[in-house]
């Protein structure tokens, strides 16, 4: 009798219908995996054991296989949503005190209000990697640290410019340098130091080309200084930091380095209440020339820095969380890892778009995102369900007469039962 084989393969096309309805249903779910249900036929072994009956008893379900194939890579404007571009997934925990690892290829995170990245599950599941530059060891939930950075004191200010040996030269003698007479000095320019608080000091430098010290194959340059607007070193008349020297080509030949905002001065005299200079602020002018066009300050910078406030932070394709402060410095926050199965299809689905690992699985390897056999991080964009609609409509009117067929079998057999039954 047939009855067998025809319920049998009413409930393998049902079980098909049940994929095919589930694929459908998260077409729109990010990082979704299809799946497919397999098959395999059935025989009854003979009471002798000499072998199977010829003719099966059925159908049954092996399997319900997914398909960790890439899906299609979608923008978005969450700077904390990541799409994996090749190999690998998120690894998760499901709470600060649950260590045990989940995995995942939806990368829609957000931040939680203790600042630890999640998924958007109802519990929110937690997405661990590595904090600050440290990488390996275990790993942990990550969280994007908003506390501000540390000031850095000044040491060195670097300046290079070019100054214009078609001016006049001063003397001096007859015409003190002063801050405050413009006819006193030939060019000037300014610079933002820092003290070990982050209090910001006006520098303002100043260049007198000096006639009398000028030679026919030399010229000198020297150079004077107020700090926010008091002339350096305060006591008595103003003092020249240095002279810089150069030679008929405008080459600098004296002067580059040696100069410097002395410390006791700085601490004793400029310094704001309750901050200090922790070493003199240097002066740099390696690069500056002398040649016959217009003063130019060609760059200048000091290596001092105000405190930092988290402006914001970005995820670089390698996984690296990067915070960008206020006072235009970068800090590593974390990195993200990934994990990758010698068999995936191994992975048991958890829902919420999680899975967990099973001895078919294999043995989990954690890693970087873009070395060895791992992918590409991409961030503010989202990896769509891999589900091809036009196939599973296909599938799904395949399995619709799968179903039919098999309903058929089991009506005919019906009829020949009749039949039996009615003979006389």
């Amino acid at each position: 009798m047939s009855f067998q084989q025809g319920l049998s393969g009413l409930a393998g096309a049902s079980k098909s219908l049940d994929v095919i309805g589930n694929n459908v249903a998260n077409a729109s779910t990010v990082g979704f995996k299809s799946a497919q249900a397999q098959f395999a036929d059935m025989y009854a072994n003979s009471m002798n054991r000499s072998g199977n009956s010829p003719v099966g008893i059925g159908v049954a379900v092996a399997n319900v296989q997914q398909a960790f194939t890439q899906g299609n890579v979608t923008t978005t404007n969450n700077p904390l949503d990541i799409a994996i571009n090749g190999d690998g997934f998120f690894r998760m925990q499901g709470s600060l005190t649950d260590q045990s690892p989940m995995y995942a290829r939806n990368g829609q995170f957000q931040l939680d209000k203790d600042g630890y990245i999640i998924n958007p599950s109802e519990k929110g599941a937690y997405l661990t990697g590595w904090l600050g530059t440290v990488t390996g060891g275990d790993p942990v939930p990550l969280k994007i640290d908003t506390s501000n950075i540390p000031a850095t004191a000044t040491t060195k200010i670097s300046t290079k410019l070019n100054l214009d040996s078609r001016l006049t030269a001063i003397v001096p003698a007859t015409t003190p340098f002063s801050p405050t007479n413009a006819a006193s000095y030939n060019s000037t320019t300014g610079v933002t130091m820092y003290d070990s608080l982050g209090n910001s000091y006006n520098v303002q430098t100043y260049y007198v080309k000096n006639a009398t010290t000028s030679t026919a194959t030399t010229t000198d340059w020297d150079v004077y200084a107020t700090i926010d607007g008091v002339t350096y070193p305060v006591a008595g008349a103003p003092v020249k930091l240095d002279t810089l020297t150069f030679n008929s080509s405008g080459v600098l030949t004296a002067g580059a380095t040696g100069s410097s905002f002395a410390l006791a001065t700085l601490n004793g005299t400029f310094v704001k209440p309750g901050a200090t200079f922790p070493a003199a602020v240097a002066f740099d002018y390696t690069g500056t020339t002398q040649t016959g066009q217009a003063f130019t300050p060609v760059a200048q910078s000091q290596d001092g820095k105000a405190p930092g406030v988290l402006s914001n932070f970005s995820i670089g394709k390698d996984g690296t969380i990067i915070g960008n402060y206020s006072n235009n410095d970068t800090k590593v926050l974390g990195q993200v890892l990934l994990v990758n199965f010698a068999n995936p299809n191994g992975l048991s689905p958890l829902g919420n778009n999680l899975y967990t690992a099973t001895a078919d699985a294999g043995e989990p390897l954690v890693g970087k995102p873009t070395t060895g056999q791992f992918g590409v991080l991409q961030a503010r964009a989202v990896e769509d369900s891999n589900v091809d609609l036009t196939t599973e409509l296909v599938n799904m009117i395949v399995a619709q007469r799968v179903y039919q067929a098999n309903s058929q079998t089991i009506k005919v057999q019906d009829t020949v039962l009749q039949t039996l039954v009615s003979l006389r």
